[in-house]
């Protein structure tokens, strides 16, 4: 009985764990300062990116949109807020489409 339940515990934790490496802040996303504004999992100062991906789950045209988006800016999806292009020159799009399809798998 003991091993049965010290199993189902290992098991719960590695559930648990891969769970939140699943969802684990990319470096790009650091690297880029998102984190300044978003989460994964929670509003900051912009909408959580969980909330993102939900909002454009069967969106074709979805990671284009979010990569334009990303990189010149925008405001009024999302509430009152503007977000700062993050790629205005477009010297970044690997990172800016890395990023999106981050979001999008959430």
């Amino acid at each position: 009985m003991k091993s049965i339940i010290a199993s189902m515990m290992v098991a719960a934790g590695l559930l648990v764990a891969g769970n939140t490496m699943a969802t684990e802040m990319p470096a790009v996303a650091k690297k880029n300062n998102c984190t300044a504004c978003h989460a994964i999992d929670k509003k900051v100062v912009g909408p959580a990116w969980k909330a993102v991906a939900d909002k454009y789950k069967g969106d074709a045209s979805a990671e284009a949109k979010l990569i334009t988006k990303v990189s010149k800016g925008g405001s009024g999806v999302w509430g009152s807020m503007p977000m700062p292009g993050n790629d205005p020159a477009g010297t970044k799009q690997a990172d800016m489409k890395e990023l999106v399809k981050f979001i999008l798998a959430l």
